[in-house]
């Protein structure tokens, strides 16, 4: 019950922090290789902020579900 708890309390955190913050990663394609020169193109992405409010609505899940079969045994 208390990894559940944990992961479900992590995953809110990470959700609250995408919506506030927001995320961004960097992704990097090569482009042209001609002998041994490689054109590469770097390109900075950011996460949608509905991410993080369907990670929210995940991590509740996570907690209300083990609260649930908790009781119902």
């Amino acid at each position: 019950m208390r990894l559940r708890m944990l992961v479900g309390i992590l995953l809110i955190a990470v959700g609250v922090f995408v919506l506030v913050r927001g995320w961004s990663y960097t992704s990097q394609q090569g482009v042209v290789q001609i002998g041994e020169f490689k054109a590469t193109v770097e390109e900075k992405r950011v996460v949608p902020p509905w991410i993080g409010g369907v990670v929210i609505v995940a991590g509740a899940l996570v907690l209300t579900t083990g609260r649930w079969r908790r009781g119902a045994s």
